[in-house]
């Protein structure tokens, strides 16, 4: 029984850790507005569209709070930016 108290010790630690890598694995997700500025300057860094990419990334970080790490792809770690589409049922976010 002395090993009780190390035990939930150790499941209190590690339920700690859980949610704080949690955190930083949703991370994308948990943007302020002013933040959104430089993550759409990297995501639309690899574009020739520079002004149409930033002002539709910027707009889709604003209501979503979130964009996607990389140049291209990885939507699916934001699911509001991704969804978002156009009337045409196209991509509304770079």
């Amino acid at each position: 029984m002395a090993g009780r108290p190390y035990t939930s010790l150790f499941l209190l630690v590690s339920l700690l850790l859980l949610l704080t890598f949690s955190d930083v694995a949703e991370g994308y997700n948990k943007l302020r507005p002013s933040e959104c500025k430089p993550r759409c300057t990297y995501r639309c860094s690899a574009t020739s569209h520079k002004k149409p990419c930033m002002f539709f990334c910027q707009k889709c970080c604003a209501t979503c709070l979130c964009v996607p790490p990389g140049v291209y792809g990885n939507k699916q770690v934001c699911p509001c930016y991704n969804n978002w589409k156009t009337q045409e049922g196209r991509p509304k976010c770079p």
